[in-house]
């Protein structure tokens, strides 16, 4: 068999524990077999970060700013269990963090739809789309310690060197204090990608903060997005039939849960993290959903949405059996090989995409599923496959 040409590499980004295990059973059943596959390797395990400082995840999104399209394994943020473990020199921080502030993008995550794997809440018919910021905030913050009395200022000084001040709080005793920050530019880059994506994809989008609250900061984002709305998009909304609208996030938490789905949801980057799993498991699984990071250059980053499945990679050391859900990484990399083959002009590639999603879903639908997926079904019968059948079962289908 002839296998798909490719023309530019992808970024390859490896990743650790089992979904390390999953991502060679990908490349080696599902994707080498069909494609003279290229791509521009880095190993983001945990290990080889400690080995470069860190250094190789800077590396990993300087190239996929110059190639365009990236796709992702899942990675270990370190905490401290993770520092004794892998004897680390120090508390990495997340890679996801770094390579989206590098990147400056918007995560936009959405549920696979599968027959037979029913939303538990009824009334989602349509996918809910969450658009994720993907800098600042709690994710670059500065944390310290109050060892006891005293007061934490935040303080702003300008380039001619005057100063605000503001007290933050007077310590009676120790406690904790917190500072985060966002950044006009980025805010911006953050509505425009979610307008973009609202036009390509024909969807309304909600767009919640907490502005009441945060009155300077929350209320930042909901200025910056409107002020652009009105000035860029709304025109061209009115025409596609589409809305856009602003609410506490608390009020979309309740219409959300009633609404039938196919709409964006707009988060900042907290709320986005949280609500993507919230949305992810009530359609069905964590391992159900698609991931991808685009930058308002054009830059896409294609990823699993979920963790590393610490706890079946220990059982697969042991030498257990897993049934590991494969599918997030699958669609990470037939999200990938269809951005590059449209932007390659490839379409052969891009077919081979589209039929790698189409023959995960047909072997789910067929009853042949991951341990996860079987117990939450509503097909009879199901057969649960281990890690590596559900891929081969794929890849069989695949062949045809």
């Amino acid at each position: 068999m002839t296998k798909i040409a490719m023309t530019t590499p992808l970024v390859e980004m490896d990743g650790d524990e089992m979904t390390r295990i999953i991502w060679q059973m990908i490349k080696d059943e599902l994707i080498c077999p069909f494609v003279d596959l290229k791509t521009e390797y880095y190993d983001l395990g945990l290990a080889y970060r400690d080995e470069t400082n860190d250094q190789v995840t800077v590396d990993s999104a300087e190239a996929t700013k110059r190639l365009g399209v990236a796709v992702k394994c899942a990675t270990i943020t370190a905490n401290a269990a993770r520092v004794e473990e892998y004897g680390l020199k120090e508390m990495w921080k997340s890679p996801n963090g770094t390579i989206r502030a590098m990147l400056d993008g918007t995560v936009f995550r959405a549920p696979i739809i599968v027959r037979g794997i029913e939303p538990c809440v009824r009334n989602w018919k349509k996918p809910i789309t969450l658009a994720r910021h993907a800098y600042g905030d709690v994710y670059k913050n500065v944390e310290i310690k109050v060892p006891g009395p005293g007061k934490v200022e935040l303080v702003y000084t300008a380039a001619d060197g005057t100063e605000i001040r503001e007290l933050v709080h007077e310590y009676a005793g120790p406690g904790v204090a917190q500072g985060m920050h966002n950044l006009d530019d980025s805010i911006a880059s953050f509505a425009r990608s979610c307008f973009n994506y609202a036009l390509d994809t024909k969807q309304d989008v909600w767009f919640s903060s907490k502005d009441t609250i945060s009155k300077k900061y929350d209320h930042r984002f909901k200025d910056i997005f409107q002020e652009i709305f009105d000035a860029e998009y709304a025109e061209a909304f009115a025409e596609a039939g589409i809305e856009y609208f602003y609410t506490l996030i608390d009020d979309a938490v309740a219409r959300v849960m009633k609404a039938e789905g196919g709409f964006i949801w707009a988060c900042k980057n907290y709320d986005g993290d949280v609500m993507s799993d919230m949305v992810s498991s009530a359609f069905g699984s964590l391992a159900m959903m698609t991931s991808v990071l685009v930058s308002p250059s054009g830059v896409y980053e294609y990823e699993a949405a979920h963790g590393t499945v610490q706890r079946h990679y220990y059982k697969h050391l042991a030498g257990e059996e897993t049934s590991t859900n494969s599918v997030a990484t699958i669609f990470a990399w037939s999200g990938a090989l269809r951005k590059r083959g449209e932007l390659d002009e490839l379409p052969d590639l891009v077919d081979f995409a589209n039929r790698l999603e189409k023959a995960t879903v047909d072997v789910i639908e067929s009853g042949r599923m991951t341990g996860d997926l079987a117990l939450i079904t509503t097909l009879p019968n199901p057969q649960k496959l281990s890690t590596r059948d559900f891929i081969l079962a794929i890849a069989e289908e695949l062949r045809g």
